[in-house]
């Protein structure tokens, strides 16, 4: 007699991902913006404590700009402008893409003394002084007037400026940018 194979259970087969409908999408808005790009590029790998401080103090600065926008959401703090960043990291090192409400706000913040960005800007400055050629800095601000911007998103979750505004499902008249003209 042999002995009884024990039961094999039925699989259960394993649910799809969950993938982005294949739906065209624009961001919400129609007013001014300010797109802000900052990065940083290692000069001297061999000078970590010239580099290091200024790669790590972007992460303060983000959780401030994150934590005061969702305060000023609540109706509990200051609207400081920020709206949302995407990091990226690239051969020349990591940039920060970020959208404002206005380029007065980026000033605004980089300027306040109570903000994380001044403090960090000149210890930068401060440690540079030393050794000037160890990690450069860049950014560059784009005031973008009504009409001077534009997105679609295919079968991709909200980013870039459909996170900042949010998205509508009316592409129509997003398709290209109306770029302002002089008459």
């Amino acid at each position: 007699m042999s002995a009884p194979t024990p039961a094999t259970p039925h699989a259960t087969p394993l649910a799809a991902p969950s993938a982005p409908t294949f739906v065209r999408q624009s961001h919400d808005h129609d007013g001014d913006l300010a797109v802000f790009l900052i990065g940083m590029r290692v000069n001297q790998t061999w000078r970590p404590d010239l580099w290091l401080p200024v790669f790590g103090a972007m992460p303060g600065m983000l959780t401030e700009l994150y934590a005061a926008k969702a305060a000023a959401a609540r109706g509990e703090g200051p609207d400081l402008g920020f709206l949302d960043g995407r990091s990226l990291l690239g051969a020349g090192g990591p940039t920060l893409v970020q959208h404002w409400r206005s380029v007065d706000d980026i000033y605004a913040y980089a300027n306040d003394p109570d903000h994380e960005h001044r403090p960090a800007m000149r210890a930068f400055y401060a440690r540079s002084r030393r050794a000037t050629r160890a990690v450069g800095i860049w950014h560059e601000t784009f005031a973008v007037p009504a009409g001077g911007h534009e997105s679609l998103y295919v079968a991709m979750p909200p980013t870039g400026l459909g996170k900042a505004f949010g998205v509508t499902s009316d592409v129509r008249r997003r398709r290209h940018a109306r770029l302002a003209r002089a008459s």
